[in-house]
């Protein structure tokens, strides 16, 4: 194989794949490619040029003009649009919700999987999400499917938001964690599932750095074929 690769790592909610996309991109030097921020970046499009979030038709016409990409400066992620530098623009709370309503989009979709496939072109990538091995690189290198019980998943989150000082409780979030479960694998578009060709990792026994390690030796592997 050539000097990329490209790695997708899907799963359900809170199985980790966020932190462990990122560990092997900074252990590899690969693109970490940020797909919330993709869609975070095309909603603050939308909002900046006067577009609700209930205007679905404005929102399909105007997708095809946006383009956003990422790169890495510093070891620190950079998110463009059009252009432009976004960096401190789309982590507010307006943006979020745009983001939510937007992503469902049709158009927005069909643009930002171009995107990201674009990037994969150019770069080597890890990228992570309920689909990525599935519809965004069905040509992937390595592909993995990660999960966890839910229980785990669920004390994970609640430790988390313990440690940022938030008031929680351990049976609702495990309880949200088993809806989101069944909405992401029944969804119309683009339903959560394992591809044929990924490989399964349980990580509800490893710690991240296990599975980090686990998913570059599929990696190195795949580059001595």
């Amino acid at each position: 194989m050539g000097d990329k690769i490209a790695i997708a790592i899907d799963g359900p909610a809170g199985a980790g794949k966020s932190t462990i996309a990122k560990l092997i991109a900074e252990r590899k030097g690969y693109i970490y490619v940020d797909t919330g921020a993709m869609y975070r970046a095309m909603a603050l499009y939308f909002i900046e040029q006067g577009i609700g979030a209930r205007d679905q038709d404005r929102i399909s016409a105007a997708a095809p003009d946006v383009d956003v990409t990422l790169t890495y400066e510093n070891g620190e992620q950079i998110v463009w649009l059009n252009g432009r530098n976004v960096n401190g623009l789309i982590r507010t709370e307006e943006v979020s919700k745009m983001a939510s309503s937007s992503s469902t989009n049709g158009a927005v979709r069909k643009k930002l999987v171009e995107l990201q496939q674009a990037l994969a072109r150019k770069e080597s990538v890890v990228m992570d999400g309920r689909d990525i091995g599935t519809c965004v690189l069905p040509d992937a290198d390595v592909k993995v499917y990660l999960t966890a019980d839910s229980h785990v998943r669920a004390v994970r989150r609640y430790e988390e938001l313990r440690a940022k000082g938030q008031d929680c409780d351990l049976d609702t979030i495990e309880k949200d964690i088993i809806d989101r479960d069944y909405q992401d694998m029944h969804r119309d578009i683009s339903p959560l599932r394992q591809a044929e060709d990924a490989v399964l990792l349980d990580s509800s026994a490893m710690t991240a750095e296990e599975v980090a390690q686990a998913v570059i030796e599929l990696c190195d592997r795949v580059r001595e074929e």
